[in-house]
């Protein structure tokens, strides 16, 4: 499935630098081109891009004037972006695409290994937020039972679950958004500075989650796991401790234990936890209790 979505994202990215940079072109073209029918180009540009104002001249296609140029490179590799992981988003609406696109509301979102979670009984929330973001405006909710006026900084895609990335009582905190209740938002009513030091925050925080108390765990992975570890950054601040021909040990910081207990749970029995003591206690009590069920 992924490779599909990369042949198309790739395929719909450089027919938009075509129109972007005003080459004409016929479906038949564009067919011998990519080497897929002419049904599919069609759709492409009737469906897959019909938010792009294309004109046809004859059996010509072509970008409208006015918006010639208009596109930057980012805003083409946003595009792509999208199309490989649209399952992500709770609406692909052309409205709501047409907005991803623009460079400056695709700065509302940071995804950290992808992932999916349906949350389309939220997607008028999860746009009003969306838009909240890029305003800069406060919202408000309930949450864990409690009201809460906050200032959205980015929605966050996070081992296939969506958070709230927001300043609330000037400490940045992490809203798991499915948990959200009772959502409003003014809009354009107030509006709020975002803060530097945040900003920085979170473009240099690698961990996977956003807090100030970070928790060191150690772990032993067998070297049957190895090379997924290894290749990707499934561990933020990663650092292998030791090594030898049945296991590694690598340490890791974390921000909450469930951060840590779902990856662990996901990779039993390549992988255990070393320390802290009260994690393997709480991960041991868990395992038991499934056991009981």
């Amino acid at each position: 499935m992924a490779k599909s979505h990369d042949t198309l994202a790739y395929r719909l990215s450089l027919i938009l630098t075509k129109l972007n940079s005003g080459e004409r072109f016929t479906a038949i073209e564009l067919s011998d081109e990519f080497n897929v029918s002419i049904r599919t180009i069609q759709r492409d540009i009737k469906e897959r891009l019909s938010y792009i104002p294309i004109q046809k001249n004859g059996d010509y296609y072509s970008m409208e004037s006015y918006a010639l140029g208009k596109l930057s490179f980012e805003d083409i590799k946003n595009f792509a972006t999208l199309s490989g992981i649209k399952s992500l988003y709770p609406s692909l609406s052309n409205e709501f695409i047409t907005d991803i696109l623009n460079a400056k509301l695709n700065s509302a979102y940071l995804i950290k290994n992808q992932g999916f979670e349906d949350i389309s009984l939220k997607k008028e929330w999860f746009e009003m937020l969306s838009a909240a973001i890029v305003k800069n405006s406060p919202v408000n909710f309930e949450y864990k039972e409690k009201n809460r006026t906050v200032n959205p900084y980015k929605l966050v895609n996070n081992n296939s679950i969506w958070y709230l990335l927001a300043d609330e009582n000037d400490k940045l905190k992490t809203f798991t958004f499915s948990k959200i209740q009772k959502f409003r938002w003014e809009d354009d009513i107030k509006i709020f500075t975002p803060k530097k030091e945040f900003l920085v925050q979170i473009v240099k925080n690698d961990t996977n989650w956003f807090s100030n108390e970070l928790i060191e765990v150690t772990l032993q992975i067998d070297n049957e796991a190895k090379e997924y570890f290894t290749r990707k950054d499934i561990l933020a601040n990663q650092k292998i401790l030791e090594q030898n021909e049945n296991h590694f040990i690598i340490s890791t910081k974390i921000s909450y234990d469930d951060e840590i207990l779902k990856l662990v749970k996901y990779w039993i029995p390549y992988i255990k936890i070393v320390k802290p003591q009260y994690l393997k206690e709480k991960l041991n009590d868990s395992l038991k209790g499934y056991l009981l069920k």
